[in-house]
């Protein structure tokens, strides 16, 4: 149950398109503003964490959105939605599958223990989307993070772990023609296995 995860260390960062000078400047203020950590966002503090989605013709963009799922206007869903398991997708988050984003990330914490790869380098987070229309007329992002059963290191520590994809995926789960459905779900899953090991505790 990852409640935690963030930027920080190996700067700059080299994930597309984060070191663009708009996304650039927009993470330099997250990071001075939020000291690098993503955290759930609470009801009454907009603590906005950035996001990688792509837009209808595959390019990427970085934008700040809310860390616990609304899927209307009138708020974060009541239940617990800052994670959504892997192997639920196809049932209670089919509606969002369709709509994905990828968090960057160089660390993340569970059970006091940060997880980092072995060069500190930035990795992407598959994560699930709703934007809504607020009532002064803007629109709201949030999103879910995807876990997956933990293996390796991560393993010994708690049996979940968030769903880390390697970059030669990244396009397939931003890609908005590609409907989320079991296929996209084996191959990330499958994907994420090489990287998800070599995380380690520090």
């Amino acid at each position: 149950m990852c409640a935690s995860y963030g930027l920080g260390g190996s700067l700059p960062l080299d994930l597309e398109p984060l070191s663009e000078p708009g996304s650039a400047a927009l993470i330099d203020a997250w990071l001075e503003q939020r000291s690098g950590n993503a955290k759930i966002t609470g009801k009454n503090a907009r603590n906005l964490n950035p996001v990688i989605t792509a837009d209808a013709s595959g390019e990427r963009h970085v934008q700040l959105a809310w860390w616990w799922l609304w899927l209307d206007a009138s708020g974060p869903v009541k239940f617990s939605a800052f994670n959504s398991r892997d192997d639920r997708l196809l049932r209670s988050w089919k509606r969002p599958f369709q709509h994905r984003a990828i968090l960057p990330a160089t660390w993340y914490v569970e059970k006091q223990g940060r997880f980092r790869l072995p060069s500190d380098e930035a990795f992407g987070i598959a994560a699930l989307t709703s934007t809504v229309t607020l009532e002064d007329g803007s629109e709201l992002i949030s999103y879910s993070m995807v876990t997956r059963d933990a293996v390796g290191e991560a393993a010994e520590v708690w049996p979940r772990m968030p769903l880390v994809l390697p970059r030669e995926m990244h396009d397939e789960w931003l890609d908005p023609e590609r409907p989320g459905d079991a296929a996209l779900v084996s191959e990330v899953q499958h994907a994420s296995d090489e990287i998800s090991r070599e995380l380690t505790r520090r």
